[in-house]
């Protein structure tokens, strides 16, 4: 196990830039330019500070919720592009014959670059972006203060719905990695077999199989078919609940809680495990192409 976790751990050394440094820099890029616009008077203090105060449940959760869609947005794209060449780094920076002398064998030196794909590279981002949403929070409290109407209650409602939504958003993060765990599975086992070139023959293979469908099934056109369909349905993560419904219909408050039950209840768990098996395949299949290809 320790060879297993020390593989991990190199994940994270070798893509830190991307998961943690970079991220960090945003942070502080987008920090700097709040507090620059504040100070040179490009935003009303008083009038941003009056306008948390109208609805500040709405305001903070809706605020809490945009950022962290960001996040998820980023953390998608950057493990797309991780699983596309860096299941294939070992290749292009001479490491195989390396990891080829140790006791380790090809498909648990895939294996940790897609655990590390699963839990410390997104806990990297998702650490950085409770920091983030502090710090605006921090920001839009003071505001409050020096609009002259920020009190211990409002503090307090603040914490509550930061602590609400950290949740929700921790939940959905899992959620969201193990529902497009088949396709970050798929693009590093066609990074490991044709490197770089895994990025857009990721993208057209789906177009492919859907084609050959239509040609030998028939349709109405390419993209009318029941492989499409279904590629479809697993590139939307589903997150519609009765609760958040609700929400929106403005029946009743936001809570946590009755969220999160809701949406694992509802969530499809047997396509995740149909996702989590087909990932296990892919990926044993390119851990033996790995291991016998004579350009490895």
């Amino acid at each position: 196990m320790k060879a297993f976790f020390a593989l991990i751990h190199r994940e994270f050394i070798e893509h830190r830039g991307a998961f943690f440094i970079a991220p960090l820099v945003l942070v502080g890029v987008v920090f700097a330019l709040t507090l620059l616009a504040f100070s040179v008077d490009r935003l009303d203090t008083r009038f941003s500070g009056q306008l948390l105060t109208v609805v500040p449940n709405w305001v903070f959760e809706a605020g809490f919720a945009g950022l962290s869609a960001a996040w998820l947005a980023y953390l998608g794209f950057v493990l797309f592009f991780y699983c596309a060449d860096g299941f294939a780094a070992d290749k292009r920076n001479n490491a195989m014959l390396f990891w080829k002398s140790m006791p380790v064998t090809d498909f648990k030196v895939l294996l940790s670059k897609i655990t590390a794909a699963l839990t410390i590279l997104p806990g990297a981002v998702f650490a950085v972006a409770l920091v983030s949403i502090m710090l605006m929070f921090g920001v839009a409290y003071v505001t409050t203060m020096i609009a002259g109407l920020g009190t211990g209650g409002l503090f307090g409602a603040i914490v509550g719905i930061y602590g609400q939504m950290a949740l929700v958003f921790l939940v959905v993060l899992i959620c969201g990695l193990l529902w497009y765990l088949p396709y970050m599975a798929l693009v590093g086992a066609l990074g490991s077999v044709v490197g770089r070139w895994a990025i857009p023959l990721s993208l057209l293979l789906p177009t492919v199989v859907s084609a050959l469908e239509w040609v030998t099934l028939g349709g109405l056109h390419p993209f009318a078919t029941r492989t499409w369909a279904y590629l479809d349905y697993r590139s939307q993560l589903p997150v519609s609940t009765d609760h958040l419904d609700r929400v929106f219909e403005g029946q009743e408050p936001f809570d946590a809680t009755l969220f999160v039950t809701d949406f694992l209840q509802k969530f499809d768990w047997p396509q995740v495990g149909i996702g989590i098996g087909f990932a296990l395949i892919v990926l044993y299949v390119a851990s033996e192409y790995r291991r016998r290809a004579a350009a490895n």
